[in-house]
């Protein structure tokens, strides 16, 4: 199965993809699931359980959030719960783990991220994030491979032409348990392509305009 872990709408900030956009495209990529992963709320991936549904998609969507901690972004799966940002990243991954989630260290090399992990009781590493251009993505294969932690990858999309660019393959039945119980157990393998440089540039330019106006 073919997942995109990491997918932002416009319940973000930097985003302005709505919900059954980011659905009709995942499906036209030919992804098995996706987990919307929004700046601190978990709205936009509810409302994408909720769209999925009604749209009669055979796309899992998987609960997600993108918690900013003190230190970097935390992507956390399988909570409908908001966890508060600015906490410490042990505090942020304990809270996750209590509300029976799993906890993955979003682009850890990208320029203020988490960095390396070792020590922390996180679940996976995002070892493919197809916004990193310039090395980030070896060097947190690297340290996951030296740490023994699970390898999940993500897009990391704001567009909707760049949605699969970045994927995970996860050995597990189709469904929401089977898939977080595949990544605790380290059941996957990251991979994708990088998009190039100048959509990147688009999208901080379109974010920065969408903030100054909000």
């Amino acid at each position: 199965m073919r997942y995109d872990l990491h997918i932002h709408s416009n319940y973000s900030s930097d985003s302005n993809l709505t919900v059954d956009d980011i659905l009709k495209q995942a499906v036209k990529a030919g992804l098995d699931g996706i987990a919307i992963c929004d700046h601190n709320t978990v709205k936009g991936s509810l409302f994408a359980i909720k769209r999925a549904q009604e749209m009669n998609l055979s796309l899992l969507v998987i609960p997600g959030i993108e918690v900013s901690t003190t230190e970097g972004h935390i992507i956390v799966l399988g909570v409908r719960d908001n966890i508060k940002p600015d906490l410490t990243p042990e505090e942020t991954i304990r809270t996750a783990k209590e509300k029976g989630g799993i906890a993955i260290a979003a682009h850890p090399f990208k320029i203020q991220s988490i960095g390396n992990v070792d020590g922390l009781d996180i679940d996976a590493v995002e070892t493919f994030n197809s916004r990193c251009l310039f090395g980030e993505n070896a060097q947190a294969k690297e340290m996951a491979q030296s740490i023994g932690k699970s390898e999940v990858g993500g897009s990391d999309s704001h567009l909707l032409a760049t949605i699969g660019f970045g994927f995970t393959e996860i050995n597990a039945e189709k469904n929401e348990a089977a898939v977080l119980q595949a990544i605790r157990e380290g059941r996957t393998s990251s991979s994708g392509r990088v998009v190039p440089l100048y959509v990147v540039i688009i999208q901080v330019m379109r974010g920065i305009v969408r903030r100054m106006r909000r």
